[in-house]
């Protein structure tokens, strides 16, 4: 079972996909982020950068002791490789997949993070930086058009579970 430390965020949000998608069984426990639940230290103690998501699998692959896992990227490797799912093994194939998903942890999820922060929550409307976070996504997803100009999936091919390549 994977124990889910969650809210209701866009990293909180990729966890659960992967999990749905690969079929794992999963419980959430609920972090409220809103009432400085993450400063928890029991919570502190399984993700000490005090973000959401975290896990805690309790039958990991190897078969030992429960293991805890913070920060989604980590977390997304960790469950592509504990499942063989939605990670090639083959080098080129497991490169592509993983330059994507550290595309998207270092330059996509931060900026429009900041986006959305400056021009829609932060108390003070500061033009200079809704502008340089407005270009900076608006510059990401053009990359990510790009990309799947000739090719329905970023990285590879998606196959549901049960699925495999022949």
């Amino acid at each position: 079972m994977i124990n889910l430390y969650y809210w209701t965020t866009p990293n909180g949000h990729k966890i659960t996909i992967f999990l749905e998608e690969a079929g794992l069984a999963y419980k959430i426990y609920p972090v409220n982020i809103s009432k400085g639940e993450q400063f928890a230290p029991d919570f502190l103690r399984i993700s000490p950068n005090n973000r959401i998501p975290a896990i805690i699998d309790d039958a990991p692959a190897n078969g030992g002791k429960a293991l805890s896992v913070f920060e989604s990227g980590a977390i997304l490797l960790y469950l592509a490789e504990k499942t063989g799912r939605f990670i090639a093994k083959e080098l080129h194939g497991r490169f592509e997949t993983l330059q994507w998903l550290f595309w998207q942890m270092a330059g996509l999820g931060p900026m429009a993070g900041q986006n959305h922060h400056f021009a829609l929550h932060a108390p003070e409307k500061i033009p200079y930086a809704i502008e340089r976070y407005v270009k900076e996504t608006a510059r990401l997803y053009a990359v990510l058009n790009k990309r799947l100009t000739d090719r329905e999936f970023i990285a590879g091919e998606y196959l549901p579970p049960g699925l495999s390549i022949q």
